[in-house]
């Protein structure tokens, strides 16, 4: 049995990218938990100055990752609270730290966390932050990093703004895709309708797309950062 760490930058970013490779492991007994970077909604709340409608939306939408996380069998999901879509804003120090500190607290021989060349740049911001807190020190026991690609972020990004995503790491989901979708509808207020990429449909198609170019009815596409062997 494995311990897992997955690194989000937003509430569904982790279900989006990994659900059903969570579900996989958290059925052979591997224990998964969630660090999710920033808060993921005050950046639609522009001009926006009753504090109470924020926080009562903030919090109904960390209720709503604790039940998608229960749903695919992680131990937990925690939160930074950084500010959404404003993470560069923060030092890199300070999105460091953080993911440090669970690293240290978990002990994970795995980590998922985003691609590098998203167009979001809290994806970006993660992902670099991870990668620092995840270097291969003498005596650490991370085997394993696992970037997933995002959804209406990874596909967005033009030609030049960033590293183009090329899967070469690919999990079997055939069995685990409806309980992904099934957490993703505890999302459903961050879904969008079809042909958005973030629509029931469209990761149902993503799926069996990346799941069509491994041999499988389904599956989650990532790229290998490094497998320590």
């Amino acid at each position: 049995m494995a311990t897992v760490l997955v690194v989000a930058a937003h509430p569904d970013d982790e279900i989006l990218g990994c659900g059903g490779s969570i579900v996989k492991h958290s059925r052979t007994g591997d224990s998964v938990y969630i660090l999710i970077m920033a808060e993921g909604l005050t950046s639609r709340f522009s001009g926006l100055t009753d504090q109470s409608s924020i926080s009562d939306s903030l919090n109904h939408l960390q209720r709503c990752a604790q039940e998608a996380c229960s749903i695919v069998g992680a131990k937990s999901v925690e939160f930074t609270g950084l500010p959404d879509n404003k993470m560069d804003s923060a030092s890199l120090l300070d999105i460091i730290k953080p993911i440090e500190a669970k690293i240290k607290e978990v002990n994970p021989e795995i980590i998922y966390t985003h691609q590098p060349g998203c167009l979001n740049i809290d994806h970006q911001l993660t992902h670099r932050a991870t990668v620092t807190a995840a270097r291969a020190l003498p005596g650490a026991q991370i085997k394993t990093l696992l970037f997933f690609e995002s959804p209406s972020s990874s596909e967005w990004q033009v030609p030049g703004g960033g590293s183009a995503f090329v899967p070469n790491w690919y999990v079997n989901i055939e069995d685990t895709l409806e309980l992904k979708l099934k957490a993703l509808k505890a999302y459903d207020s961050e879904m969008r309708a079809f042909p958005h990429p973030r629509s029931y449909e469209g990761i149902s198609n993503l799926a069996k797309y990346r799941g069509a170019s491994a041999g499988f009815k389904a599956a989650e596409a990532f790229t290998l950062g490094r497998h320590l062997a």
